[in-house]
């Protein structure tokens, strides 16, 4: 059977993919990108929330945005919300967001073949595709997410997940806040209120361990901010999906002479309390695209530039998150529960959490 031999293949059209195939096309590079399902940005599996500071990467972005956020709202218990304001960001809708930048990859000259899935991938670097394909790349761009198969292939798994559950409902009144819910009963996540114009996401994260807890503890989130009546009752979008939390991973790897690096969630670069991970997606895909062309334009040492460019960029704001959500989760040893000074010193609008 017939071996493709392109010089990039990208695994996944989600922001990090569509970035990496996009800039590596761009550079003259011959590219295919595979995606497993039939659309880009289906389903959408996210709170839809980015900072506002993602338009200087996708300048196009107020084209697929729904409304700007000004504050964030951290609720603990029966406290009053702690109010951070000018936290300034977007609510986008990430579908069209996911579709936009994907169009762009194409627009570059990258091959986007949809509903093709990775069945296998050999150690020689050798891909074989669910339409029976077999592709042999230069450089391979894992770009899959939490469950990454390309990160599988190099021993590099996403071991520590968060489990997300969120629906969408009408919202009675305009909101320019993000809502956080913290709880000691959402072990090592929360809830969130994300406002997107005329709707609400409504949604909850919680480690892998409690997600039997999810749908129950959802609901009662939901009935508890009707009865506020901030929202409506009717919820027409349900959607969910894994988080990576552990941290990054390393991002570079060589499976025979075929180059392998890791973007987005497949490199572990989501924020393991946050859970934040577009703005990230798509700065890593773009420097693994760029590095891709670097290599192949004789620059020997650009992989392994690549993931020390990941560490400069990501390491200090990604063990500072894991160390604070580490302290939260010790508060559970022994029977016991964070109390809740524990949960804030934990989030991000926290003095505490921003310290040394």
């Amino acid at each position: 059977m017939l071996i493709e031999t392109p010089d990039v293949l990208v695994v996944g059209l989600g922001p990090a993919g569509s970035r990496a195939a996009a800039t590596a096309a761009a550079a003259g590079l011959s590219v295919v990108a595979l995606e497993r399902r039939k659309t880009a940005g289906v389903a959408v599996q996210c709170a839809e929330f980015v900072p506002s500071v993602i338009e200087h990467d996708v300048p196009r972005v107020p084209t697929v945005t729904e409304q700007k956020v000004t504050r964030m709202l951290t609720f603990v218990g029966s406290r009053q919300p702690e109010v951070t304001d000018h936290f300034h960001g977007l609510m986008i809708d990430r579908g069209a967001f996911d579709r936009m930048l994907a169009h762009e990859a194409a627009w570059n000259g990258a091959e986007c073949r949809y509903g093709e899935t990775v069945m296998s991938i050999g150690v020689d670097g050798t891909v074989t595709t669910s339409s029976g394909a077999r592709l042999r790349p230069q450089i391979l761009i894992g770009a899959d997410g939490p469950h990454s198969r390309v990160g599988m292939a190099i021993g590099q798994i996403n071991r520590d997940l968060v489990d997300t559950r969120q629906v969408t409902v009408p919202l009675v009144l305009p909101h320019d806040a993000t809502d956080i819910f913290l709880s000691p009963d959402y072990y090592g996540g929360y809830g969130w209120l994300f406002p997107k114009g005329a709707v609400a996401n409504i949604g909850l994260g919680v480690a892998v361990e409690a997600r039997r807890s999810l749908k129950p503890m959802l609901a009662a989130l939901c009935e508890k901010l009707a009865d506020e009546r901030r929202i409506g009752t009717r919820a027409f979008a349900l959607t969910g999906g894994s988080i990576p939390v552990g941290g990054r991973l390393q991002s570079i790897a060589r499976l025979g002479r075929t180059a392998v690096l890791l973007a987005g969630d497949a490199a572990g670069l989501t924020n393991p309390v946050t859970g934040a991970g577009i703005a990230s997606a798509v700065q890593s895909g773009a420097l693994a695209g760029r590095a891709a062309a670097d290599f192949l334009g004789d620059c020997s040492r650009a992989i392994e530039d690549y993931e020390e460019e990941l560490g400069d960029i990501f390491d200090a704001a990604l063990n500072r998150a894991a160390r604070r959500r580490q302290d939260v989760l010790a508060c559970y040893a022994n029977g016991g529960h964070p109390n809740p000074q524990a949960l804030m010193d934990g989030w991000i609008a926290s003095p505490h959490y921003w310290a040394a």
